[in-house]
C-alpha cells in the first residue's frame, strides 16, 4: 500500500483505510437505521385512534380559569418495549370543578418526520384528578426519537 494510512482487523482480515470506513459493506443494520430518518418508510398519513385507561396518582387544587386550563398534561415521557411498541406516559390533571374527558393528540417523530399520529379520548376524569396513562406508538422495529402531545378538548 501507498503512504495511505490502514488497519488490518486481526479477527476477520479486513483491511481498513480512510476510503471504505464507514462504507456499504452489507444490509444497514437497525441500528443504524435510527440514525437515517428519511431511510425508513412509514404511513403518517392515517390517526390511530386509542382509548386510554387512566390511573388515579394524586389530586391537584380546581384552579381553572382565565389563566388556568380546564385539563394541562405534563412530566410526557418516551419509551419503547423491548420488542414491543413504542409508548408516551404521561400525566394529566382536571383543575376544573367538573369532570372531563379529555381529547389528546400525540406526535411520535423520527429526525422531524411523523411517524404516527395517535388521537386519545379518555374516560371522564372526576375534578381534581390527577391521572397517569400510557398512550401507544409504532412497533420498535420503527425509529422514534420523539414524541409531543397536547389537549386537543377541552380548549
Amino acid at each position: 500500500m501507498p503512504d495511505t494510512p490502514a488497519f488490518r482487523d486481526p479477527k476477520t482480515g479486513q483491511i481498513w483505510t480512510p476510503e471504505n470506513v464507514g462504507g456499504k459493506g452489507g444490509p444497514v443494520s437497525p441500528e443504524d437505521r435510527a440514525f437515517n430518518p428519511s431511510g425508513q418508510s412509514v404511513n403518517s398519513s392515517q390517526v390511530v385512534e386509542e382509548m386510554a385507561q387512566v390511573h388515579k396518582v394524586g389530586t391537584v387544587p380546581v384552579t381553572a380559569g382565565p389563566t388556568v386550563p380546564l385539563v394541562m398534561l405534563d412530566n410526557v415521557a418516551l419509551q419503547v418495549q423491548p420488542g414491543g411498541r413504542w409508548q408516551a406516559v404521561l400525566y394529566l390533571q382536571n383543575n376544573s370543578g367538573s369532570a372531563q374527558s379529555p381529547v389528546l393528540g400525540c406526535g411520535f417523530t423520527n429526525g422531524g418526520n411523523m411517524v404516527q399520529n395517535t388521537r386519545v379520548t379518555l374516560p371522564a376524569v372526576p375534578p381534581g384528578d390527577r391521572v397517569g396513562l400510557v398512550v401507544t406508538g409504532p412497533g420498535s422495529s420503527v425509529f422514534v426519537d420523539s414524541v409531543s402531545c397536547n389537549v386537543i378538548s377541552p380548549q
